[in-house]
């Protein structure tokens, strides 16, 4: 196909999938870090939630930067900090605020890849750029090609562990050599915000969005948001833990198999929420979340039962309840903005997320004193409340928004009125 025919979303999406890919990579190689690097169980976890000390200033910063300056530009700043964070990773096994920094460095590469990318790629997937684009396209598009590159990074980053020599730096190399070839692509794509509807005024307005006071996001998105990586969290950061002492040398690559099958049955998932939202009337947040409150229950029985098949078994429930997630609650976080905040709106969204991301952590630093199948069960239950606060924010439908680009993501009780449009 030529340039000319490649459809201009795709000029983009090797950059958010790069930057996605610098996000997880990580994840296989906990193992290495403690056996290899020598690192406590919670120092390994730590440097797995590290990333988020970058991620959530990043995120919003740069979206609020980007409806200022243009998609394009924070893309290349991106870009250069996940190649920086690869360097940094890959000289500093033997230090770990060396690794902290990288990590923390990497996150800001993936909070503008999960703002800026998302929101580009969604502008995208819409006129004047894409006709015959759905409504839904733009989010399905871009959390598709985040949670590719979040699956695709893992699964090859876990088997160079596993297999090649120098399993603390080869990956990272492979990594760098990927932020060249995405950097090759993006002059490619064109520029979606237009100067007329760019922020102006100071950068302190420009950070405002005003949409993520909307009643929509409190009572829909703000309860369900951080259990979308929660949910990836627990099912390959805690899970594998559970039955490491019965995998022997195969721990590295099983924890990766393990990420592959969260984040591919995830993939999967989020192509079915436009199906879920016609047959529920909008309430696939609500699938989600319910799948989201299984998993946790049935991730506690895994960490009595320490069955390595089990744990597969668990970790495709939750992967499953992350992608209906992910998009479900983009959707509709995506459907209260304006083009002037919809960068800003998306890193709100994300950083909420993320927020689900430090869950592992706090469970590995508890377990002095608490089992992680006691942990567990507490996140369940808090699961469950979070259930019933979406269960009751869709029977108590607000306000419908005066701009809605993705109004087939509205609840059930606005349907009527947003397909009008």
């Amino acid at each position: 196909m030529s340039r000319r025919g490649v459809a201009p979303w795709l000029r983009v999406a090797p950059t958010g999938f790069v930057l996605a890919w610098g996000g997880n990579h990580f994840t296989p190689l906990l193992h290495v870090y403690e056996t290899v690097g020598g690192y406590a169980p919670w120092q390994a976890n730590l440097l797995l939630g590290m990333y988020v000390v970058g991620l959530v200033p990043g995120m919003l910063l740069a979206a609020a930067l980007s409806d200022r300056h243009g998609r394009r530009p924070l893309a290349v700043v991106g870009l250069l900090s996940a190649a920086l964070a690869s360097a940094l990773l890959a000289l500093g096994m033997g230090s770990f605020p060396v690794l902290c920094l990288g990590r923390a460095i990497a996150g800001i590469g993936v909070g503008i890849g999960m703002s800026v990318g998302s929101s580009w790629i969604k502008e995208l997937s819409a006129p004047p750029h894409e006709a015959e684009a759905t409504p839904t396209a733009g989010a399905r598009r871009s959390s598709m090609t985040l949670t590719l590159g979040f699956a695709i990074g893992a699964g090859a980053t876990g088997s160079l562990a596993q297999w090649a020599p120098l399993p603390g730096q080869l990956p990272y190399l492979a990594h760098l050599l990927l932020c060249l070839v995405a950097a090759a692509a993006l002059p490619t794509a064109p520029e979606s915000l237009p100067r007329s509807l760019r922020a102006r005024g100071s950068l302190r307005e420009d950070l405002r969005v005003p949409s993520a006071g909307h009643p929509i996001f409190r009572r829909l998105v703000l309860p369900a948001a951080p259990w979308v990586f929660a949910a990836a969290g627990v099912a390959y950061a805690i899970l594998p833990s559970t039955v490491e002492d019965r995998l022997g040398d195969s721990a590295t690559i099983y924890a990766t198999g393990l990420t592959v099958l969260t984040l591919g049955v995830g993939a999967l998932a989020q192509g079915t929420v436009a199906l879920l939202n016609r047959l529920t009337r909008g309430r696939a947040l609500l699938v989600g979340m319910s799948g989201m409150a299984v998993g946790m229950a049935l991730a506690a029985l895994a960490s009595t039962l320490h069955s390595p098949l089990f744990v597969a078994g668990v970790a495709a429930v939750l992967g499953a309840s992350y992608g209906v997630c992910v998009v479900a609650g983009l959707l509709i976080a995506q459907s209260l903005a304006t083009p002037r905040d919809l960068a800003g709106i998306t890193g709100v969204y994300y950083s909420l997320a993320y927020l689900g991301f430090l869950l592992p952590t706090l469970l590995a630093a508890l377990t002095p004193v608490l089992s992680y199948t006691g942990g567990l069960l507490g996140v369940a239950a808090l699961s469950v409340l979070c259930l019933a606060l979406v269960a009751l924010g869709l029977r108590r439908p607000p306000a419908v928004p005066t701009t809605a680009p993705d109004s087939a993501a509205l609840p059930a009780a606005e349907e009527e009125l947003a397909l009008t449009r």
